[in-house]
């Protein structure tokens, strides 16, 4: 299990593309508009400042492998750190979206 302080600063892009490609769903917390300019194929637009009432409402399983990612890791590392605080246990913070994408691996 992740704690919180951990999962807030994971960042390694090989195990965030072990995690994606193992089937984690891919969220990228950044606005709408970073979104549309460009982001990693498979991923799932929800700004961080409503990732878990999102998931809430859609009732995900707290077990589930997710991926989160922004423009530097900064966004997402505080939307990973309220998931796992939530009791999402299976939560990492991918870090930013040039570096993962410098990264990607298939």
């Amino acid at each position: 299990m992740f704690s919180a302080i951990s999962s807030a600063e994971d960042k390694v892009p090989s195990v965030a593309w072990d995690k994606i490609n193992a089937g984690a769903i891919l969220l990228d917390v950044r606005t709408e508009q970073e979104f549309a300019a460009g982001h990693l194929e498979g991923a799932i637009n929800i700004p961080f400042e409503v990732v878990l009432n999102k998931l809430t409402e859609q009732k995900l399983s707290k077990d589930t492998s997710i991926v989160l990612y922004c423009r530097s890791g900064r966004r997402s590392g505080i939307a990973t750190a309220e998931l796992v605080k939530a009791g999402f246990t299976q939560s990492y913070n991918g870090g930013g979206f040039e570096m993962l994408r410098a990264h990607e691996t298939n």
